[in-house]
């Protein structure tokens, strides 16, 4: 299994960016895939989620109402729109993926997202 994440960069507060994560290896049915931020000196930290199968969704309280996490089954792609940027958004983005009721076993390599005030 393999997660490509890609679309990061620098974007000012209140800009957007939107990252993908392109999954191969595998059918994903029955799979959550997940969005996870890093910033420097914290610890990793949840930000979305999505059912695959099913489309539904979970945010963070910090990113609710200005992310949104969405996939494209045909492409085998989950993406998080990211809106209303601000500057403690900025952080290295992971997608992961992992079973429904289980942790998350497959990650991809992080893209940076950083926001300037």
């Amino acid at each position: 299994v393999q997660l490509q994440a890609s679309g990061g960069g620098l974007e000012q507060t209140g800009g957007s960016l939107t990252l993908s994560c392109a999954a191969s290896g595998r059918t994903f049915s029955g799979y959550v895939m997940g969005w996870f931020r890093q910033a420097p000196g914290k610890e990793r930290e949840f930000v979305a989620r999505i059912n695959w199968r099913v489309g539904t969704t979970y945010y963070a309280d910090s990113v609710e109402g200005r992310f949104t996490i969405s996939r494209d089954n045909a492409k085998n792609t989950v993406y998080l729109q990211m809106n209303s940027l601000k500057p403690e958004d900025t952080a290295v983005y992971y997608c992961a993926a992992g079973r429904y009721g289980s942790s998350y076993n497959y990650w991809g390599q992080g893209t940076q997202v950083t926001v300037s005030s």
